[in-house]
């Protein structure tokens, strides 16, 4: 099914209606039984579900980190003063600007190929897409470098997938625990607690991201403006099994250290 997100192009996620554009379309297809199950990259899936739906199951996560592709530059520090830098991302523009201010960034939108396609047209010195993304297109050659979480942290759920079902058919809940994968489960119910506590959207610049080492989940977090002139970090350690009460605490550290003052900012902007 191609959905409303993929199908409008010419403007910005935060624009048109936000990342739910990419699986209204599926939930409709959920409801009058044309579907049985919708999967979707977990960095798409809003904080709220609406009533009546479900996440059946979250799959091992692939490769979380965003990928620098460009043509004869090996990465952000090597692009000259003013170049042109593509990302559909308000989080990924409030990194770069943050970290390498003499770059310009501007949006891109379209399938992986259409933003391949303007990269090589010289339409950027270089784009920022998801690592995964690419991988799982076959398209891992593309990918000049990938960036730390040091240098660009990842999304909220960045990497996996996301199996939704109707709430009502506990059939299908049952046939899809093999596919569950506890540990990216746990840090996605982390990562998402502290995007929802900060009413996390595509139109606010929010980046999330758990690990577990052993019996602990570390969460980082960060939440800035576009341009990159305000941005608040934090991060939290803790049981696995307290990882939803690990994002909301978070999400209060950052909303204390400023991030309230940048929402509401973002809040009132058209």
């Amino acid at each position: 099914m191609t959905t409303a997100g993929d199908r409008n192009l010419a403007s910005s996620l935060a624009k048109i209606g936000g990342k739910g554009l990419f699986i209204k379309e599926l939930e409709d297809a959920l409801a009058d039984g044309r579907a049985d199950i919708a999967v979707h990259s977990m960095k798409d899936v809003p904080m709220y579900l609406p009533d009546g739906y479900a996440l059946a199951a979250v799959l091992e996560r692939a490769d979380p980190r965003d990928a620098f592709v460009a043509n004869g530059h090996a990465g952000l520090a090597d692009l000259p003063h003013g170049a042109r830098v593509g990302t559909s991302s308000l989080r990924r523009e409030c990194q770069v600007r943050v970290n390498f201010p003499h770059l310009v960034v501007k949006p891109l939108r379209g399938n992986v190929q259409t933003r391949l396609r303007k990269l090589d047209e010289g339409q950027f010195s270089a784009i920022i897409l998801a690592a995964a993304g690419l991988k799982r297109l076959g398209l891992a050659d593309r990918i000049t470098a990938l960036l730390t979480p040091e240098q660009s942290l990842p999304a909220v759920g960045q990497g996996a997938l996301g199996i939704e079902c109707r709430e009502d058919r506990k059939d299908l809940f049952e046939l899809l625990q093999p596919l569950v994968h506890q540990p990216t489960q746990q840090c996605a119910t982390a990562e998402r607690a502290f995007s929802r506590a900060l009413s996390g959207s595509c139109n606010v610049p929010i980046a999330g991201f758990a690990e577990i080492s052993g019996t602990q989940l570390r969460l980082r977090g960060l939440v800035g403006t576009p341009d990159g002139t305000q941005v608040v970090r934090g991060e939290i350690a803790g049981a696995v099994t307290d990882a939803e009460t690990l994002g909301l605490a978070l999400a209060a550290d950052l909303r204390q250290r400023g991030a309230a003052d940048i929402l509401a900012a973002l809040a009132q902007k058209p």
